[in-house]
């Protein structure tokens, strides 16, 4: 009798438990890549690790001084790297729940979001419309989760339209715009994080092969890096 008690006891808790940010908020077909990567953090080397763990800190002080921690994720072009670290990090951030992150994406030029960039994030599971399609340089609207409002993906500088101006963390993702931007104004730490351009398999039959591993990649970091806020 005592243990059918119990068992009735944890089942109500359980019933009565709201669902956690993974079980609620992100959309499901992202979850089965999303479970794959966040098994495979003992595939990011150590330094990179060490990387991503300052600006988790960064994070967590900004979060602890009820502050709101803002990332700009900057590559050359912003058409592919930063684009797939912006939107994997703020999915990340969604799925560990921690609250007040906000990421951004740009250039140190503006071009677009690359189309091979939009059709990866489509395969990983992101639910994208492009909203301006007679535009060079389109707004995509990316929905990583079923309450928040979707992502506007477009190219630009990174100090342009709805990026933040300072009080910023700057994660340089491509080596080019590591060397050309030493100085980002009004970020209050640059962390260089550099990613191969998928760029390099445009046009051959490995093109869809490398963004996807580009894509799994940048996910896998985004999320180990939001895993240690909360570590």
């Amino acid at each position: 009798m005592k243990s059918l008690n119990y068992m009735l006891i944890v089942l109500s808790t359980i019933i009565a438990a709201p669902l956690s940010a993974r079980e609620s908020d992100v959309l499901p077909q992202l979850k089965p890549l999303i479970d794959q990567v966040t098994k495979e953090f003992d595939q990011i080397p150590a330094e990179r690790q060490k990387a991503l763990k300052k600006v988790a800190l960064f994070i967590r002080t900004k979060v602890q001084a009820k502050e709101e921690p803002q990332l700009t994720f900057i590559c050359t072009h912003n058409s592919r790297r930063s684009h797939l670290s912006q939107i994997w990090a703020q999915t990340a951030a969604s799925y560990y729940d921690v609250l007040g992150v906000k990421t951004f994406s740009g250039g140190t030029e503006a071009t677009a979001c690359n189309e091979r960039t939009v059709a990866a994030l489509k395969r990983a599971g992101f639910d994208i419309t492009n909203s301006t399609p007679d535009q060079k340089n389109p707004v995509y609207l990316v929905k990583y989760s079923l309450a928040a409002e979707p992502l506007r993906a477009f190219s630009k500088v990174y100090s342009g339209e709805g990026n933040p101006k300072s009080n910023f963390a700057a994660l340089m993702t491509c080596d080019n715009a590591d060397k050309n931007c030493p100085n980002v104004e009004g970020s209050i730490l640059r962390v260089p994080i550099p990613f191969v351009d998928p760029k390099v398999s445009d046009g051959t039959d490995k093109e869809t092969a490398t963004y996807d591993e580009r894509c799994r990649q940048i996910a896998r970091e985004m999320f180990f890096l939001m895993k240690q806020v909360n570590s």
